[in-house]
């Protein structure tokens, strides 16, 4: 009897269900405040102002199929406020959102109360920030084109997709530049991932900041300050990623721990000759005060550095990592020996100069790629002047014939003869 009754409400509910067919000029409120929950709202081709217009019930929202409904809200506050659950957008354009980053001014907030709703095929110009989801469950945005406004200075502009204290959402194949940042995630715990991204012309592409329990799988970043800024974290799965022709850090890891850093590729990063002469280096993977990561198969090459090791950095496992043709391959200041490997198996290093006289695929002697005149260098920049002095000449020929000298860094005993084949599971 249950059962009968629960379908026929079902089928009921599905009939009730009612298309509303819009043309730029109708009266949006009227229709809102008409339409009932499952309903859909198609948008005939065509320019509507919109600004602040309040979703507060569960309908799909649906443009035209070549992208060309456009939301205009005028250059003030939130173009859309999406309120209610299970609410669908798709293939609008939306533009010309508020600026106001005090007050969120967003192109799409989302309200908490808007749990389970979807974003996708959207286009969203010219706003303060393109989507925030502000504390809403399971989020479900992908397919979509996030452009920041560019006549604002990059500090000065939102971030394309902002989530704040969000659990389970799904953030997927969206392109997203010349926003601030692309993607934001603050105080968002839970089963949150963020996968197939394209994020370019940014300061960060993913920026963590105390969050746990997050993927980061697949994402694509380039000409950014930094790919992947992952702070105050723990516990994040960062793997299959890739940073190309970013310019201060491809991954940057600053008080993230419990983490695992897998499979990714970084490559060309600081290769800007005006940063250069600068005094400053672009760092492949930058670890700086994070503790019990584990670090491997991933590819760092053609960078100015390939890890930049400092403040505390201890307890990380770092193995089975390729560094391929690396102006420095690792930088490293500290009075405590590191050991990269793992069961006998450490890291290729392209310029390593040992050999393999046992045959076992791993250099009879090994790799340490600094030295004291390294640290030296490090911390006064100057002496750089006396780089082919015979005096720093002779210092080196004195620490490679007593070991006493040597500095405590990192070595890895043993070192690999070929690269490691990188596995993208997805």
């Amino acid at each position: 009897m249950n059962y009968w009754l629960c379908l026929c409400l079902f089928i009921s509910s599905s009939l009730a269900a009612h298309t509303w067919n819009i043309q730029p000029g109708d009266a949006l409120n009227e229709i809102m405040s008409q339409a009932a929950t499952g309903d859909t709202l198609a948008f005939a081709a065509g320019e509507y102002t919109v600004s602040g217009l309040r979703v507060d019930k569960s309908l799909t929202l649906q443009g035209d199929a070549n992208g060309k409904t456009i939301f205009d809200g005028s250059g003030t506050g939130n173009v859309l406020r999406l309120i209610a659950p299970n609410i669908r957008i798709q293939q609008l354009t939306i533009q010309n959102g508020g600026m106001n980053l005090t007050d969120m001014n967003a192109g799409i907030f989302i309200e908490k109360t808007a749990t389970d709703g979807e974003i996708s095929q959207t286009r969203i110009l010219n706003t303060g920030f393109g989507i925030w989801v502000d504390g809403a469950r399971a989020p479900n945005i992908h397919h979509n084109y996030i452009h920041g406004n560019k006549a604002y200075k990059s500090p000065d502009r939102g971030n394309g997709i902002h989530l704040w204290s969000v659990t389970g959402a799904r953030i997927e194949h969206n392109e997203i530049l010349h926003t601030r940042d692309g993607l934001y995630i603050e105080v968002s715990h839970g089963d949150n991932v963020i996968q197939n991204n394209e994020l370019h012309h940014l300061r960060y592409g993913v920026h963590y900041m105390y969050s746990h329990r997050n993927r980061v799988i697949g994402n694509y970043t380039h000409h950014t300050r930094a790919g992947y800024a992952l702070m105050q974290s723990s516990h994040l799965e960062v793997h299959s990623n890739r940073s190309e022709d970013d310019l201060e850090y491809g991954i940057l890891l600053n008080y993230l721990n419990y983490s695992h850093i897998q499979n990714n590729s970084v490559s060309r990063v600081g290769g800007d000759e005006n940063y250069r002469q600068g005094g400053k280096d672009g760092k492949a993977l930058f670890i700086f005060n994070s503790l019990h990561n584990h670090i491997h198969h991933n590819q760092l090459l053609d960078s100015d550095m390939g890890i930049h090791l400092t403040a505390g950095s201890e307890h990380n496992r770092i193995h089975h990592n390729n560094f391929i043709n690396n102006r420095v391959q690792v930088k490293y200041v500290a009075n405590r020996l590191q050991e990269w490997s793992k069961d006998q198996q450490g890291n290729y290093w392209s310029d390593y100069l040992g050999w393999d006289q046992n045959a076992d695929q791993t250099g009879d002697q090994a790799y340490e790629p600094n030295d004291q005149i390294d640290v030296l260098l490090w911390r006064y920049p100057s002496a750089k002047l006396l780089m082919h002095s015979p005096a720093i000449q002779i210092l080196r020929w004195v620490q490679g014939q007593f070991p006493i000298f040597r500095a405590q860094g990192v070595r890895d005993s043993y070192p690999l003869m070929r690269p490691v084949e990188q596995d993208f599971p997805l």
